[in-house]
């Protein structure tokens, strides 16, 4: 039979390393959006991405619940991220 005593030791070590480790590295701030753009007449994702200098896939992942099918005038988009 094992030793519940060593296991149990074995158990608290690990939660002490565990909460060492969080405590250790804090989260990342979170990210926001550092420039907008609002959507004007006749624009499409790519146009916008392209004219802000951006990969369409950057573009897309600063929007990830943009619509490009259905852009309107006027929408924001984020055009640039940065740390809170």
């Amino acid at each position: 039979m094992a030793n519940h005593g060593s296991a149990a030791l074995t158990i608290v070590c690990l939660l002490i390393i565990a909460v060492t480790l969080v405590d250790a590295f804090p989260p990342a701030s979170p990210l926001h959006c550092k420039t907008v753009y609002g959507v004007q007449k006749r624009e499409t994702c790519f146009a916008v991405a392209q004219a802000a200098g951006l990969p369409l896939k950057k573009f897309l992942q600063f929007n990830p619940n943009i619509n490009c099918n259905n852009l309107f005038i006027g929408q924001w988009v984020c055009l640039a991220l940065g740390h809170a």
